[in-house]
């Protein structure tokens, strides 16, 4: 079979002319809705040689059929195809010498013509070319008035005016303006149908053939809706599921017999707006006068031309159906036996045929279908029983003292089966009606979990812990480097119902950047983010459970930096290796030396400066003393005394300074030579 792409620019390069070929009709075939939100659409038209083929297509879907229409025909080809552009009227306007907004009054139609020639007829016939319309108001009577429009025209005899609501008629003198005046309003006629746009193909072709037109556009998600009905058996390793697609014709068009395809999977889809029109920007040069000249820059290639105004808008296929788990439902609402509760679940007729891809999932319904436009359906794709285990899942963030009552579904078939939601019902004595679930997508082969309920006769208590520790500890070049250990501990204890078994797997979120260590043989299942933990238990009993998170974190500190405080609490911590411990009260004695001598130099400082104000109140009192008085004599004597002990004092201060940076610099070589 041949097939014919359509692209964007010769869907636009020109409107087919009317005639030289039979026209076909084209209808509905075939239909596929995929979960990725669009949908490929078929139709069938039986042609006999050449044949133009209209299909009215949504204004809003225009965009999506230029970017994917194909045409598959055994003997023949696409000649070619054209539609209107995205807005008609303004290119029908484009010519004419007046617009849209020109055609609302005959006054806005005159005024926009100013200066045509026009015959007015009626009691008072003119002749002559159109100055300006102007609306005036005349007064009637005290209270009343009128509004008409006074036209101005241009005649041989001068301005002469008459009143546009008294004309009999007026027409135009020049044939070619009355005839763009029709052709406008034709248009305006022919484009009423704001919302469709009229796509005709041209097949070129010998003898009679079927000829088929596919596009993808876009459509509301179908959603899986399941039922799953659990034995009485609590043992039992299967349960029977039923699957239903609910689907939704919203493409303004009615299904009749269509061959209807469910396609499960998550395409990449997006639009482009390639029925726009976009305009490449030139570079703008002046215009060349006498005595200048502009010659071409030289850059060794071409110059870029820069695009501007295209785009792309893309949107992500498919539907997030990983959202939290509901509330847990109530405990199961029963109802009132009857004949039909010990009837099997009724079979799906017709169910969906299901054939797996390596990126989705197709269930082809084996009937036609019918779905009238605007209205929803349902169309059964699975039913048969599937591996089931009972258990209960406890997770702390969804119900902190109980677990949840769960499922574990294993698809043992070749076909995935699809994402959705689950209403389980058990039977027994009665149908009991046990909750609902979400079911993510499952491929062949793998298992789900689902959670329906609260199983409130489960019992589970949670207590957390941590602690940290050195593990690790080294000095060089004056630096500290510890290795802490921490350590994140959280003890479950469960206790089963007192006449039934309990299955419990247990869920642990995982913590990144720290390492599972207990319990010894690790978790017996792992998602991207939980442990599961299993514990089976008798009717009655209990079990516990720890499970212990560990993450090494390394500091580095300089010694130089520490204070006392911390040296001495360094120096006693059992934590550390003896020999570490050893250094520290090492250093703890050097730092001790080292400030006593900084305080012996501090004291002779104060001492010295103790002295000095004392000198300086002495020569303050010796500028009011007699020179040969008894009192200045003794000042004087006081002063010589001072400068002794200054002078000791200063020596003193000398040799402590001396003796207060030799400690420090015991201290930082001590620090410089310590490797450990």
């Amino acid at each position: 079979m041949k097939l014919g792409w359509i692209g964007a620019g010769a869907a636009l390069a020109y409107l087919l002319a009317a005639g030289g070929a039979a026209a076909a009709e084209l209808a509905l075939k075939r239909v596929m809705l995929s979960s990725g939100g669009v949908a490929y659409v078929e139709y069938e038209a039986v042609v006999e040689g050449d044949a133009e083929l209209p299909l009215d297509v949504p204004l809003d879907q225009v965009d999506d059929v230029l970017k994917s229409i194909v045409v598959f025909d055994d003997k023949g080809g696409v000649g070619s195809a054209g539609l209107p552009g995205r807005a008609p009227l303004v290119q029908s306007f484009r010519d004419l010498p007046f617009d849209q907004a020109a055609l609302n009054s005959p006054a806005d139609l005159l005024n926009a013509l100013q200066g045509a020639e026009i015959r007015v007829g009626g009691n008072r016939p003119l002749d002559g070319k159109v100055l300006r319309v102007v609306p005036e108001t005349v007064a009637l009577g005290p209270q009343q008035s009128a509004s008409h429009h006074r036209v101005t025209l241009l005649t041989t005899s001068g301005l002469q005016q008459f009143v546009l609501e008294d004309a009999d008629s007026i027409g135009f003198a020049d044939p070619a303006l009355q005839a763009d005046i029709g052709k406008a309003l034709g248009e305006i006629a022919d484009n009423r149908a704001k919302d469709r746009r009229r796509l005709v193909l041209s097949a070129r072709g010998d003898g009679r053939r079927v000829l088929r037109v596919g596009y993808v556009v876009g459509a509301p998600l179908w959603k899986g809706s399941f039922r799953l009905v659990l034995p009485q058996d609590s043992q039992a390793d299967k349960a029977h599921l039923q699957g239903w697609a609910v689907l939704e014709n919203m493409s303004g068009q009615d299904w009749q017999n269509v061959e209807l395809t469910l396609l499960s999977g998550n395409p990449v889809s997006f639009r482009q707006a390639i029925y726009d029109a976009y305009y490449v920007n030139r570079p703008e040069v002046p215009v060349d006068v006498v005595g200048h000249i502009l010659p071409r820059r030289d850059t060794g290639d071409a110059e870029a031309i820069s695009v501007t105004g295209s785009r792309v808008a893309a949107a992500a296929g498919g539907l997030n159906l990983n959202a939290p788990a509901a509330a847990p439902a109530p405990l199961a609402m029963r109802a009132k036996a009857r004949a039909a509760d010990q009837q099997e679940l009724a079979p799906s007729v017709d169910t969906a045929l299901a054939s797996e891809s390596a990126t989705q999932v197709a269930y082809r319904v084996p009937v036609p279908v019918t779905v009238a436009s605007g209205h929803s359906a349902m169309i059964p794709i699975i039913d048969r029983d599937v591996p089931a285990e009972r258990l209960a899942l406890f997770q702390p963030a969804t119900l902190a003292t109980h677990p949840l009552a769960s499922l574990r579904l294993k698809n043992d078939q070749p076909n995935g089966l699809p994402p959705g939601v689950v209403t389980l019902y058990e039977r027994g004595d009665t149908t009991a009606y046990v909750g609902d679930a979400q079911l993510a997508a499952l491929p062949p082969g793998e298992t789900r979990l689902i959670s329906y309920a609260a199983d409130e006769k489960t019992q589970i208590s949670v207590t957390a812990d941590s602690t940290d520790a050195v593990a690790h500890a080294t000095i060089s070049e004056g630096v500290l480097k510890l290795t802490r250990l921490y350590r994140a501990s959280t003890s479950y204890h469960v206790k089963a119902p007192a006449d039934e078994p309990r299955r419990v797997l247990i869920e642990q979120p995982k913590q990144p950047g720290w390492d599972l260590v207990a319990p010894a043989g690790g978790a017996a299942e792992a998602t991207p983010s939980v442990y599961r933990f299993p514990l089976e238990l008798a009717a009655g009993k209990s079990a516990d459970l720890t499970v212990t998170f560990e993450q090494p974190r390394e500091e580095s500190e300089r010694i130089l930096d520490f204070n006392d405080d911390r040296v001495g609490a360094l120096a006693q911590d059992r934590q550390l290796d003896p020999k570490i411990r050893l250094a520290f009260n090492e250093l703890a004695r050097l730092r001790r030396e080292s400030a006593a001598k900084r305080s012996a130099e501090n004291e002779l400082d104060q001492q010295i400066a103790a002295v000095n104000n004392d000198q300086a109140r002495i020569r303050q009192n010796l500028a009011s003393a007699d020179r040969e008085s008894d009192l200045h004599k003794r000042y004087m004597a006081k002063l010589a005394e001072q400068e002794t002990r200054i002078e000791e004092l200063q020596a003193a201060r000398t040799k402590a300074q001396t003796e207060r940076l030799a400690a420090e610099k015991a201290v930082t070589e001590y620090l410089t030579k310590l490797d450990l």
